[in-house]
Order: C-alpha cells, then structure tokens, then sequence
C-alpha cells in the first residue's frame, strides 16, 4: 500500500470502550518502546474509563484493522498519546492523526495543543507544524530521560452565525 492509497483507505472515528484492549496492545507492542524506553509503558493501559473522559480517535485500515490512534486530554490541552502500528509506520496514518487531533482541538476552541514526546518522535512532531518550547526533566525511576516538550498551534473553529 503507497501513502496515496493508505490515506484514502484509512478512516477515522471516535475510539469505543471496546477499543480499549487493542490500544492498549499498540502502546505495548510499540518498537519505539524498546530497550531503554521501555520503562515508560510498563504496565500502562488504555481503559475504558480514559475514552470515556477523553477525545481519543482512532485510524482503521480498509479490512478495519486498527492502525493507530490519539489521546487528546482537552483540559490542560494536551497530546497524550499518539501511536501508529509498527507495520502502518512510513504511510502518513500518524501525519492523518496529527491533522484530525488539530482539527479536534480546534472545533474544542483550544489555541494550542501541548505535547510531551518521546525524544525519537519529536522530529515527526516537527514535521507535522509542532514548535519545540523547552525539555522536561528526567523523572527517576520509570522515565530516567529528559523529554521535549513541543507546542501544536490551533485556529479555533468561529461558529457560524
């Protein structure tokens, strides 16, 4: 599948209670993940109860495989969580995430989106129109790094009169 082709077959939808085990199967099977990073997703899952408070969308393939999903926590607006499946990785999923994560912000009113990333993804971040605004420190023991901290943009959506 080319990245023309993965777009147009790639949908987006709001993630249902009955997602939950399979996100939680993309943060754990992640190969960003690995080694030492590892430690950051030990034990973590994706529960009901977090898509149910939260905007969290998810991109399914044309046989309704998920291919990856985001987590938009509005107040404070923050990106969460952003995961593509290793094997959808290269095809623009994650480009088609970020777009609908901004335009989700958006018609919320928000005016930026703040992301605390994984160091290795923060050039993706760059390229999707993320600015870098400072570094978290390392917080032992579960994340012993330093982390960049990035800022999306968003117009607000105006109603119409």
């Amino acid at each position: 599948m080319n990245d023309t082709t993965a777009k147009e077959a790639v949908t987006l939808r709001r993630a249902v209670a009955g997602d939950a085990g399979r996100l939680t199967e993309l943060v754990q099977e992640s190969g960003a993940y690995r080694g030492r990073y590892a430690s950051i997703i030990s034990g973590y899952a994706v529960t009901p109860d977090y898509l149910a408070r939260h905007e969290v969308h998810v991109a399914v393939g044309p046989d309704g495989g998920t291919l990856g999903f985001y987590a938009l926590v509005l107040d404070p607006p923050e990106l969460d969580l952003a995961f593509v499946d290793d094997a959808a990785q290269g095809l623009g999923v994650g480009r088609q995430l970020i777009a609908h994560m901004k335009e989700t912000a958006a018609k919320a009113g928000l005016r930026e989106v703040r992301v605390v990333a994984h160091p290795p993804a923060e050039p993706f971040y760059l390229r999707t129109g993320a600015r870098r605004t400072g570094t978290v420190p390392p917080m032992p023991p579960k994340v012993p790094w330093a982390r960049p901290e990035l800022c999306f943009e968003v117009t607000p959506r105006v109603p119409a009169a």
